[in-house]
């Protein structure tokens, strides 16, 4: 057990008792002012381990920290590492009790003895690959937080040595936390100037050492059907029913191009929120593809879908936008791929194989890369994000913050 088992541990259970649930179809900024609450707290503990220059925007919720350099002449390559702090919309974060389950053994878990709510092995298969490990859980009635908290943790507990042990050399090194992620917005507030990283990477995602420097391509289509609402009992030829015209939309999207029946590097289309009356329906779809040009080909069939519906019933019945569109970072990464190597490095030092992996979905770094800051993701060692069922492995994070050290550390040695 290394210093950061206790750090990590305590940092994860403090943070994952604050709501940050970030929220959709807002362009509020933050989606959330209680992410805020986090985004101060992390101000202060920068603050507190001593870093430089710790800085919060206090309308866009971004939290920025600096480590100078204390190689010759303060060199080193600038690197910046990114967490963010909100959670998923999805499942509810509010009043969120952690605990540990020490050395699990494997099977079943009674996560809520009150409730008889049972984590089953069988459902979350996973779970086999942590035993003997120590799993921060929830009571089953909300999520942990886990994606991304316990990357926060991981990012403040590598801080924080850097911070306390500066006999060890090493360059700048940058600290961003950011909100809103979740709902797509993707660390577009981050100020790159305050930032000051040359390349930085995300944290974020599942097994230790699992390394992505692809994502997807993706974008939300958001569809408004503008219908004609008239009493039904003579609405014959005047009555245009919105929701039976978002109905047959649906079913023009291929059924099995669908998150759950997609995997490894196939898109999907993934209709997620549909509402409305026969005056007005809006449809929510996400669409996701690892390769660009069958990315842009599924954007025109959805066009292509709406101008069908229109040419049928009229024009102007339905209305389409394409928002947080995001493209992947492999071309931006591939210019530097010492970023790959250097962390294939550190991460073999603290005895850890590493697993190039296309992540099915979007991060912060997708649109840091995209403006120019090359940014790839390492994983941060949370399992079943998302759910009700999440949990994060102490001995993960303890080993990111590990690999994290050790590549600050293979920066210094090639500076």
């Amino acid at each position: 057990m290394s210093e950061f088992y206790d750090q990590v541990r305590e940092r994860l259970i403090r943070y994952a008792k604050v709501d940050t649930q970030s929220l959709a179809g807002t362009t509020a900024t933050p989606t959330t002012e209680k992410q805020k609450d986090l985004g101060r707290m992390l101000r202060d503990e920068l603050v507190e381990i001593g870093a430089e220059n710790v800085y919060m925007d206090e309308e866009k919720c971004v939290v920025y920290g600096t480590i100078p350099s204390n190689l010759p002449d303060g060199a080193g390559k600038s690197v910046g590492f990114v967490a963010h702090m909100d959670t998923t919309p999805d499942i509810t974060g509010t009043n969120v009790k952690p605990w540990v389950l020490e050395n699990y053994q494997g099977g079943d878990i009674l996560v809520n003895p009150e409730k008889n709510i049972i984590m089953e092995e069988s459902v979350y298969p996973k779970l086999k690959n942590y035993i003997g490990h120590d799993l921060i859980m929830t009571d089953g009635t909300t999520l942990l937080g886990g994606d991304d908290k316990s990357a926060v943790a991981v990012v403040m507990t590598m801080a924080e040595y850097f911070c306390k042990h500066p006999e060890v050399l090493h360059g700048p090194i940058q600290i961003g936390f950011t909100p809103d992620e979740e709902v797509g917005r993707l660390a577009e507030n981050l100020d790159l100037e305050r930032f000051g990283a040359e390349i930085a990477y995300t944290v974020d995602g599942e097994e230790v050492g699992h390394f992505s420097y692809e994502t997807f391509n993706g974008t939300e289509a958001q569809i408004t059907v503008n219908g004609l609402n008239v009493h039904p009992g003579f609405a014959k030829d005047i009555m245009k029913n919105a929701v039976e015209i978002g109905g047959q939309f649906m079913e023009m999207l291929p059924a099995f191009e669908r998150p759950q029946f997609t995997e490894g590097r196939e898109g999907y289309f993934h209709p997620f929120i549909f509402e409305g009356t026969v005056e007005r329906t809006f449809i929510r779809c996400l669409i996701r593809d690892h390769d660009g040009e069958h990315f842009e080909q599924r954007k025109a069939y959805v066009q292509k879908c709406v101008d069908a519906l229109n040419r049928q019933y009229g024009s102007g019945t339905v209305e389409l936008n394409f928002v947080s569109t995001y493209y992947s970072m492999k071309k931006v990464v591939g210019q530097v791929p010492y970023m790959v190597d250097y962390a294939k490095e550190a991460m073999e030092a603290c005895g850890v194989e590493m697993i190039n992996e296309a992540v099915r979905g979007g991060t912060d770094g997708s649109a840091l890369s995209q403006r120019g800051l090359p940014c790839p993701n390492i994983s941060a060692g949370y399992q079943y994000g998302h759910s009700r069922f999440e949990f994060a492995s102490i001995q993960s994070m303890e080993k990111t913050a590990e690999i994290l050290v050790e590549l600050v550390k293979v920066y210094a040695r090639h500076a």
